[in-house]
C-alpha cells in the first residue's frame, strides 16, 4: 500500500468517516500487521477504552443429528450414526444444573437440524432450563435453526420467536452465517438459510427488542473481498436495525484428528489450509474498522488459541468469550490444543497479561463486575498498545 492510501485511509478512520468496499480490500492488501492493528486497536480505545469484556458461560448442545452436510462441519451425525446423540429434556436439564457453577451467567444452545424432533420439543427446553437455572440467559438457536422451525410448525419465524422468547429467550446466536456470498456460499453450506432468512430472521429479533451477535467463518476457500462483502452486508441491516452487540470473526478448523469412527467429515480440508495467526489478525483488524456501527468485536478463544487471542485484543478486539467447558462444535472438529475450560480466574489472567482491565458482562453487555487491571507500579506489567 503507497503511504498516500495509507495516509487517506488513516484521516478517514480518525475522522470518523465510513470506510468503503474499496477501502476494505485495500486494508486486507495491505502486509503491515503492526500499522493495521494500530488503526484498528485506536477505533476499540475510543469505543471501549481499557476494557476486555468477558461472561462466565457455558456451551449446552442438545443433538448433533443433523438433515445438513455442511462442508466444513465435523459436528453433525446422521441418524443411527455411531456417536449420533439427541438429549432427552430432562438429560439436558440436568446437565445444565450440573454447570451452575462458578456463577454461571449464559447457556448458550446450538444444535444439529434434527430431522425427526418435533417443534414442541424447543419451546418446552427452554421452559425447563429457565425454570432449573432462573438466573442464567439463555442465548439459544442460530438463524438456521429458527429457518428449520418454519418448516417443522408450520409457523412463521415472527410466531416462533414470540414463544420462544415468552419461554425465557434473551438472545439468538450468531451462527449460520458462514459467508454470505453465493460464489463461495454454493461450496460449503447444505441447508436453505442464507443471506435472505438469515437477514430477514435476526431483523424481526431485533424488533422484538433482542439483542443479537453476529459472526462471519473465515479462512477457507474465501477470498478477502467476500469477507468485506459479509461485514458490509451486516453493517448496513445493523443501519437499519441497531440489534447487533457483538460482531466475531471464527477462524475455520481443519480435523486435526480422525473421529472415533474414523471419518473425517470436513470436505474442504484436502484443499484449504486454516487461517494463520497473523490473517487471523488482519481479519480483526479490517473488520474493527469496517464495522464501524457494532459496538464489541469478540474474539473465540477456542477457535484461535489463547496466544491469538490475547493479540486479536490489540487488534481490534474488547470480548474474550468465554468460560466454555466442553465445546463440541470446534473440539470435535480440531482437538489442536485448546483447553476445553477457562475459569473466571483464567480469564482474569489472560486479559490482564494482555494489559487489559476485565469487566464482566451478562447476556445484553450489562456490567456485572469490574476488576482491577494489570498493575501498573510493576515495570513487567503489560500495557495496551499506545494510541
Amino acid at each position: 500500500m503507497d503511504l498516500g492510501l495509507k495516509r487517506e485511509l488513516e484521516e478517514k478512520v480518525r475522522a470518523g468517516e465510513r470506510l468503503t468496499r474499496e477501502d476494505g480490500i485495500a486494508l486486507y492488501e495491505s502486509d503491515d500487521l503492526a500499522w493495521l492493528g494500530g488503526l484498528a486497536h485506536e477505533v476499540r480505545t475510543r469505543k471501549n477504552g481499557d476494557v476486555v469484556h468477558f461472561n462466565v458461560n457455558r456451551h449446552l448442545n442438545m443433538t448433533n443429528v443433523c438433515t445438513a452436510s455442511c462442508a466444513y462441519c465435523s459436528f453433525q451425525r446422521k441418524p443411527g450414526e455411531k456417536d449420533a446423540y439427541t438429549m432427552r429434556i430432562e438429560e439436558a436439564v440436568k446437565l445444565a444444573k450440573a454447570m451452575e457453577s462458578e456463577n454461571l451467567t449464559e447457556l448458550h444452545i446450538v444444535n444439529g437440524l434434527h430431522p425427526n424432533l418435533p417443534w414442541r420439543y424447543y419451546p418446552r427446553s427452554l421452559r425447563e432450563l429457565k425454570a432449573a437455572l432462573p438466573h442464567v440467559s439463555l442465548k439459544a438457536f442460530t438463524a438456521t435453526e429458527i429457518h428449520h422451525f418454519e418448516t417443522i410448525s408450520g409457523m412463521s419465524a415472527s410466531e416462533i420467536l414470540d414463544e420462544l422468547i415468552d419461554a425465557g429467550l434473551e438472545s439468538l446466536t450468531g451462527g449460520g452465517a458462514e459467508i454470505f456470498d453465493w460464489e463461495v456460499r454454493q461450496h460449503i453450506v447444505d441447508h436453505r438459510t442464507h443471506w435472505e432468512d438469515w437477514s430477514r430472521i435476526h431483523r424481526l429479533a431485533h424488533e422484538k427488542g433482542l439483542k443479537t451477535p453476529c459472526t462471519m467463518l473465515y479462512g477457507h476457500i474465501e477470498e478477502p473481498r467476500h469477507r468485506v462483502d459479509h461485514v458490509l452486508r451486516l453493517r448496513e441491516l445493523q443501519d437499519e436495525t441497531g440489534g447487533f452487540q457483538v460482531f466475531i470473526p471464527l477462524r475455520y478448523q481443519h480435523d486435526f484428528v480422525d473421529m472415533q469412527d474414523g471419518k473425517v467429515r470436513n470436505r474442504l480440508q484436502a484443499r484449504t489450509q486454516m487461517a494463520t495467526g497473523a490473517e487471523a489478525l488482519k481479519t480483526f483488524a479490517v473488520s474493527r474498522l469496517l464495522f464501524d456501527n457494532v459496538p464489541h468485536v469478540k474474539v473465540f478463544w477456542v477457535m484461535h488459541g489463547v496466544q491469538t487471542a490475547q493479540l486479536a485484543l490489540q487488534h481490534g478486539a474488547d470480548d474474550m468469550d468465554g468460560s466454555v467447558v466442553e465445546y463440541k462444535i470446534t473440539h470435535d472438529a480440531d482437538n489442536f490444543g485448546t483447553p476445553n475450560k477457562l475459569t473466571r480466574e483464567d480469564l482474569l489472567d489472560l486479559i490482564r497479561d494482555a494489559g487489559f482491565r476485565p469487566v464482566e458482562r451478562n447476556t445484553r453487555y450489562e456490567i456485572i463486575r469490574e476488576y482491577e487491571g494489570p498493575d501498573p507500579k510493576l515495570r513487567e506489567s503489560p500495557q495496551p498498545m499506545r494510541v
